[in-house]
């Protein structure tokens, strides 16, 4: 939904039932989704009213990326390479 028709990814990423489902980190079921341009779809998220649970940050490897939540309680990893 947020990433570009040009270059849509996407992975589903599980980790241990032990995981605290309220930390974008260690979310027990976590969608990653790159897009083209982050902030462009940040602004997007924002605007739709989706949880933003992590902000826009860039990280130190080279990646631009935040966090929403769906109501079902998903989370989403919204991303882009530098």
């Amino acid at each position: 939904m947020l990433a570009s028709l040009e270059n849509p990814t996407a992975q589903m990423t599980i980790v241990s039932p032990a995981a605290d489902s309220s930390d974008p980190h260690t979310s027990q079921s976590t969608m990653a989704v790159e897009v083209e341009d982050v902030d462009a779809a940040y602004t997007a998220a924002e605007r739709r009213g989706y949880q933003v649970v992590y902000p826009l940050t860039t990280e130190p490897w080279g990646i631009r990326r935040f966090f929403v939540q769906a109501p079902d309680g998903s989370v989403t990893n919204v991303h882009s390479h530098v």
